[in-house]
């Protein structure tokens, strides 16, 4: 925790009270950096290492990526951002929350011209994962195979530890192999991701999901539906009560409000949202699309505008809603640009909407 004190220290004149949150022990901006979109060059390389720098510069230490996110070249990015922070800029890395994902193939650098050939060679003849093991030609999270893309992760951000580890869509597993199959591949994946917890090269795990938390209960497991308190059962099962799966990433934003509206998952007996399960059960709920990829960032209606609280543009508009949302620790927004950085970041200066407030925006007057 000393870095990340350190860190909110650093803006104690600038940021506003509650852009800093305490969770896990850490203490994590109220907006994080993505690196999901953007072409597969070395352009849009530089742009993300000097993006990512700028945003660490300005108040954001919530860092996301994935293996696939442009092929690898993101977490490269983010590792060369990393190099020049601590080295150049007089930043620690206890001070950065850094987040990554494994779960899909990734290819290396640029799309393969062969891709069942660049799976054959790449994974199956080694033996990190057999064709059987991966489902829909892309999903994959045997122990083996996270292991070998948490390694592969590590190397590419040149760190020794992660902070978070997410398998990436689990639900994509699930219209392809049985309810009880897909628990006990998890639960696997959950002994493999404590054994790297205990060996230093994870901090805390999770899952980073698109759908799983936000359809109905009534969808069941082959609906793609996640129980989160049964996520936590096979967490407890695998690293006792001190287990380190601490983390669900999911979308939030204006056009997908279902982590704070649907009551989709029970708690000791409650039907309870998404976000107060989180809560409830000891996870951090961080937020991905929190923009919808720049369509909830433009022609917003202006009484919403006013409701939180006037900004000068729709993308703030729309990133201070998910910020202010009750159980929402941090809102990631894909920031490829040093732009799009400095006028999103305006907004630690901002206070997050009181609750009282932001539950104006639902009521039906």
């Amino acid at each position: 925790m000393e870095g990340t004190t350190r860190y909110r220290e650093r803006f104690a004149g600038s940021a506003a009270r509650d852009h800093f949150r305490k969770q896990q022990n850490l203490w994590l901006s109220s907006i994080g950096i993505g690196t999901y979109l953007g072409n597969a060059d070395d352009e849009t390389d530089a742009r993300y290492t000097a993006a990512v720098a700028r945003a660490v510069q300005l108040g954001a230490n919530v860092i996301d990526t994935a293996a696939n996110y442009r092929f690898q070249r993101s977490e490269r990015a983010i590792g060369a951002a990393l190099r020049n922070l601590t080295e150049a800029k007089g930043v620690s890395r206890t001070e950065i929350v850094i987040c990554t994902k494994g779960g899909y193939l990734p290819f290396d650098g640029a799309p393969p011209r062969d891709i069942r050939h660049y799976v054959e060679e790449t994974f199956v003849k080694p033996g990190i994962a057999g064709f059987e093991d991966i489902v829909g030609g892309s999903h994959c999270m045997t122990p083996a195979y996270l292991q070998n893309q948490l390694q592969q992760s590590l190397g590419n951000l040149n760190l020794e530890c992660v902070d978070v580890y997410y398998i990436h869509n689990p639900e994509s597993q699930l219209g392809h192999v049985s309810e009880g199959e897909f628990f006990a591949r998890l639960r696997a994946a959950f002994e493999a991701l404590e054994k790297n917890r205990g060996g230093g090269k994870l901090r805390f795990y999770g899952v980073a999901t698109w759908n799983g938390f936000r359809v109905p209960s009534s969808s069941g497991a082959s609906g793609g539906y996640h129980s989160l308190a049964r996520m936590v059962d096979i967490a407890r099962e695998a690293g006792g009560e001190s287990h380190g799966f601490r983390f669900i990433q999911m979308p939030f934003n204006l056009g997908m409000p279902e982590a704070l509206t649907l009551s989709n998952q029970v708690v000791d007996g409650q039907q309870v949202s998404t976000l107060e399960a989180a809560s409830a059960l000891g996870l951090t709920v961080i937020s991905s699309a929190s923009i919808f990829q720049g369509r909830v960032a433009q022609g917003l209606p202006n009484d919403l505008r006013v409701t939180l609280g006037s900004l000068p543009t729709d993308a703030q508009t729309a990133i201070q809603f998910v910020r202010s949302s009750p159980g929402i620790c941090t809102a990631l927004v894909g920031m490829s640009r040093i732009e799009h950085v400095e006028e999103n970041l305006k907004l630690i200066s901002a206070e997050p909407l009181e609750l009282s407030q932001f539950m104006q925006l639902f009521s039906t007057t």
